[in-house]
């Protein structure tokens, strides 16, 4: 009998807001294969660090606290905990300004790599976040650093969420500088990753893209 060939994995990272959910589950899609953006592991736990009242600073509580996310994660990626779809609460303001010190710690993403690589099943998964190519999975058959200006992304959130342009244009400026700068598992393009300037480009232009090359490195698209 013939092994089942393993997961194929695409590592799509990059920046918020590069368009990295709608492309990377539009390919995925195409792919046949399941897809789910890491992101939403740190803001569910954020979500309920801030429901216990704990210190977004205390590493120690943060970390217990993830034996205790029992989240779920559906083939396109939404987020459910104790029978709930929590996937848009993790959108909420209150987590928005929690997650990146949430997401800071050390020992927090050592807890959640191992939750992150539970989620690659047969046949495959488009995993999207910010070190999946560097940390979490560094021998993914294909790694995209999604990308586009800090301007075309606040455009994009700006409409997304109704925020005024000029708050969230400030804020991504903010957290791109603290995710490159920060000490553990800084934002990084990996060395063998694609860059995907999404900037003037369709969704479905990018999503082509993806899947053109992944279909180069051994996938199968969907008939």
């Amino acid at each position: 009998m013939t092994a089942a060939p393993p997961p194929f994995v695409i590592a799509l990272d990059g920046p918020a807001a590069a368009g990295k959910s709608s492309v990377g589950l539009g390919a995925a899609r195409q792919l046949g294969l399941r897809y789910f953006d890491t992101g939403l592991l740190y803001r569910a736990l954020t979500l309920l660090a801030l429901a216990r009242g704990i210190d977004t600073a205390d590493s120690d509580a943060l970390t217990a606290l993830v034996g205790e996310l029992h989240v779920e994660v559906d083939p396109v990626g939404r987020v459910w905990r104790e029978g709930r779809d929590i996937t848009d609460d993790l959108q909420a303001a209150s987590v928005d300004r929690a997650v990146s010190a949430v997401s800071a710690h050390g020992a927090v993403r050592l807890a959640l790599r191992p939750v992150q690589r539970g989620l690659i099943r047969s046949p495959g998964v488009v995993m999207a976040g910010r070190d999946i190519g560097t940390v979490i999975v560094p021998d993914a058959p294909l790694k995209i650093w999604l990308n586009a200006s800090v301007a075309e992304r606040a455009r994009r959130r700006s409409a997304q969420t109704g925020a005024p342009f000029d708050q969230v244009l400030y804020g991504m400026r903010r957290r791109d500088q603290l995710d490159a700068s920060r000490e553990v598992a800084p934002m990084a393009r990996a060395a063998d990753a694609v860059v995907v300037d999404t900037d003037g480009l369709s969704p479905e232009a990018v999503i082509a893209r993806i899947v053109s090359l992944a279909v180069q490195r051994g996938a199968q698209p969907v008939q």
